[in-house]
């Protein structure tokens, strides 16, 4: 088989919800840049001035503020989201939690609520370099429908960024459209060409 061929190839992977005792793995994955640009996934849960105010590198970690924050959400037993895993290599991550959580999502006037329904949101993915499209983002959204009906959720929200035009990676850490191609998903807003705002149902 080929290099490229066996590049290509789905990974087999174990996902699982982020805990304190994973988040070692997580830190890996992120890496010293907290997955891009010292976020650490706070973006959708500060306002922006702390946001930017937790990037301050420290340690040689950039966004000291935003990792020292978000290991507390994950050492005070909220489970912000799920690691996906090849044998024992953290290689994905996916944001998925009661919208409440993502108080900047009600601050944009593209991604505004479109209703008062209860709904559940994936806002954010992460997947290592090696693994980038070889289904890993696909598997992460599925496996978020899971996480959230069995935690209640009747309607899951996503947000990716729908356009023709290929950006870099960075650019689309909601996902692209596609990833949700297949998985039920609907569109119920767009208040921007290239932001639509997608649902699915989910059942008890």
């Amino acid at each position: 088989m080929s290099p490229t061929a066996a590049k290509a190839k789905p990974p087999t992977l174990r996902i699982v919800p982020l805990t304190a005792e994973r988040w070692p793995d997580l830190e890996r994955l992120f890496g010293v840049r907290g997955a891009c640009g010292g976020c650490w996934c706070m973006w959708w849960r500060l306002p922006r001035r702390e946001f930017l105010a937790g990037k301050v590198p420290g340690a040689g970690v950039k966004g000291e503020g935003n990792r020292r924050a978000f290991r507390r959400v994950v050492e005070d037993g909220e489970v912000p989201g799920l690691l996906a895993y090849e044998g024992d290599e953290p290689v994905g991550w996916v944001a998925v939690q009661p919208r409440e959580t993502y108080p900047r999502l009600d601050r944009s006037r593209t991604l505004a609520r479109v209703d008062d329904r209860p709904v559940w949101s994936i806002t954010c993915f992460y997947v290592a370099r090696s693994h980038r499209r070889r289904g890993v983002a696909r598997a992460l959204a599925a496996a978020s429908l899971r996480h959230a009906r069995e935690r209640g959720a009747r309607i899951v929200e996503a947000y990716p960024v729908d356009s023709a035009k290929r950006s870099a990676d960075p650019f689309v850490y909601t996902g692209p459209a596609a990833t949700f191609e297949g998985l039920g998903f609907r569109e119920v807003a767009r208040r921007s060409r290239t932001r639509p705002i997608l649902r699915r149902a989910v059942r008890p």
